[in-house]
């Protein structure tokens, strides 16, 4: 198949340039096992592509894939948007009827789907038009849903091609749209943000600039690749430069992920800060904790710098022994973790962004000495970024954005559209921070998440969650305001409690989690301002309702906290 003459910035030029100079190097393939080359995937893309255009799915068309991530997965996108039509991918993770309303809201001429989402679509009231395929090649459920097996259908569109008479494929421009996203936010009902192909690729291109890499490095996937955090750096970046992406196919606890880094020794992985978190609190604490020696030298800078460089290697050997960047993102890092590894030298970038940025605005660039500890580092290429409204005091405003990667709206929702896109074509993130000397980007909070006290006082949540978080035996925290009052919902780590309670009662266990709640009541109002002090903290039972980057869903809790 003969490379086109594409030269704008679509996510077809990607793959065509891709092909062209990396042809026989391995793109994309499940962790463990032998990858496809770029020019293998790109001719599947094609053969894909053509099958779908016989199948009688046109230009702007919407198709969906709700499936975990796999090679197949990335191939079914690029050849959704090759034809001109539609990507909508949708989060494994989206309950059944937030499934059925964005299938239904979009109408979809396909769907590409695994077997174990295949339930979310059975009992849809209105049927999907076209095709049910399924990326992992299940056959069964036949009785229920026509569906073919991925295979098959790629297959059979071997052998209907023909060099001699291809189907022509529709133009596709860098302003035409490539995908719609539903956002899985945390203050309120999810939308559809409308993305181009410049959208993407434009964020695509700035990231890639942001370390130098070499076409030998290797990617871990570990996020889902419905979000754009992890389509756009871990999929489209890697293949802008060449590298091949790995997908670790399974929820990413700290077994398999090393298991998987042993074999594969990835160079680069995106994560949610929440991984780190738990191997800091799970691995790094509790070495520390165990060891007098440890405990006594990390009093001091000079022996903490020292013990956390050491447990900095060893974490590099966790990750496979070859790693040049962890990516943090989706969610804001802990302070005292982001401390620990700048410490112990691990090889880090905190990035920030949103979907409707697809995604990212901030982060970097790697090795810039002048980025601060609790910033997100600097504006992207390309990218603007101002401080609306600041305060006079504090410089903190919404931070607002422009550039060639902000989306083009809501779909179906112009009031939505109107209030996040000025006609000026910056976006209002919701989101509040400020700029250093530096040119640091801090983000401070949702300004949605801001507690406004009976006195005036403003109180930002975040930061006493970061406190709380950071002790060991606390899982995750939510703070809240109950009657004119600060409390804070704490989800324990139960395994932590266990070896705490080992051979106690019901009652004694009772009484001991109540005393660790109460002593960390008490440390942490010595450690804010009396604005932001607890009246109390509640244990709660089950973890927190969170978005698929692990950002807990407040819309669900603030407007009620005395039914939790």
């Amino acid at each position: 198949m003969k490379l086109l003459a594409d030269v704008g910035m679509t996510l077809n030029y990607v793959l065509d340039a891709g092909a062209e100079k990396f042809a026989d190097r391995p793109a994309i393939g499940m962790a463990m096992e032998t990858p496809i080359s770029y020019a293998t995937m790109r001719r599947q893309v094609l053969l894909l592509a053509e099958r779908l255009l016989r199948d009688g799915v046109e230009k702007g068309d919407r198709l969906a894939i709700l499936a975990e991530n796999s090679e197949k997965w990335g191939i079914a996108y690029f050849a959704i948007v090759r034809i001109g039509a539609v990507a909508v991918p949708i989060l494994p993770d989206m309950p059944e009827g937030d499934v059925h309303h964005i299938l239904s809201e979009m109408r979809v001429k396909a769907i590409f789907v695994s077997s174990r989402q295949l339930e979310k679509i059975e009992e849809i009231k209105q049927p999907i038009a076209g095709k049910v395929i399924t990326l992992d090649d299940y056959q069964g459920r036949a009785e229920v849903m026509p569906i073919v097996p991925f295979s098959d259908y790629l297959r059979e569109a071997g052998e209907l091609y023909t060099e001699e008479a291809p189907l022509a494929f529709p133009e596709v421009g860098e302003d035409d749209l490539a995908a719609i996203l539903y956002t899985s936010g945390t203050s309120g009902y999810s939308k559809a943000v409308m993305l181009t192909h410049k959208n993407l690729t434009a964020n695509a291109y700035a990231a890639s600039i942001l370390m130098k890499t070499s076409p030998e490095w290797k990617f871990l996937s570990i996020l889902t690749m419905a979000h754009t955090y992890e389509f756009t750096t871990g999929f489209i970046v890697p293949l802008i430069c060449g590298c091949s992406v790995v997908y670790a196919g399974k929820a990413p606890t700290p077994a398999i992920l090393q298991k998987i880094c042993q074999h594969e020794k990835p160079q680069v992985i995106f994560a949610v800060p929440l991984v780190m978190e738990k191997i800091y609190k799970k691995r790094v604490l509790p070495s520390i904790e165990k060891s007098r020696v440890l405990s006594f030298l990390c009093r001091y800078r000079p022996g903490r710098s020292f013990v956390y460089r050491k447990i900095g290697a060893r974490l590099l050997e966790f990750f496979g022994g070859k790693l040049k960047l962890m990516g943090l993102g989706g969610a804001p890092l802990n302070p005292e973790v982001e401390r620990f590894l700048a410490e112990a030298r691990f090889p880090y970038l905190v990035g920030y962004g949103l979907t409707e940025c697809a995604p990212l605005l901030a982060g970097g660039p790697f090795g810039d000495e002048t980025i601060a500890i609790g910033s997100t580092g600097k504006p992207l290429a390309g990218v603007d970024i101002r401080i609306a409204n600041p305060d006079p005091q504090t410089g903190i405003g919404e931070i607002q954005a422009a550039g060639p990667n902000i989306m083009q709206g809501y779909y179906g929702n112009p009031e939505a559209t109107g209030e996040a896109l000025s006609p000026g074509g910056w976006l209002s993130t919701g989101d509040l921070g400020c700029f250093d000397e530096a040119g640091n980007l801090y983000v401070k909070g949702r300004s949605k998440n801001i507690i406004v006290l009976s006195n005036g006082e403003n109180v930002y949540v975040e930061p006493i969650e970061h406190r709380i978080n950071a002790f060991p035996w606390v899982a995750e925290s939510l703070v809240l305001e109950n009657a004119g009052k600060l409390e804070a919902w704490v989800y324990p780590d139960y395994e932590q409690i266990d070896e705490g309670t080992g051979g106690q009662s019901v009652s004694e266990r009772y009484h001991y989690i109540a005393r660790l709640i109460e002593e960390l009541r008490k440390t942490i109002n010595e450690q804010v301002a009396p604005s932001s002090r607890l009246a109390r903290i509640l244990e709660r039972r089950e973890p927190f309702v969170k978005t698929a980057t692990h950002k807990i869903k407040r819309y669900l809790y603030d407007r009620n906290a005395a039914k939790l």
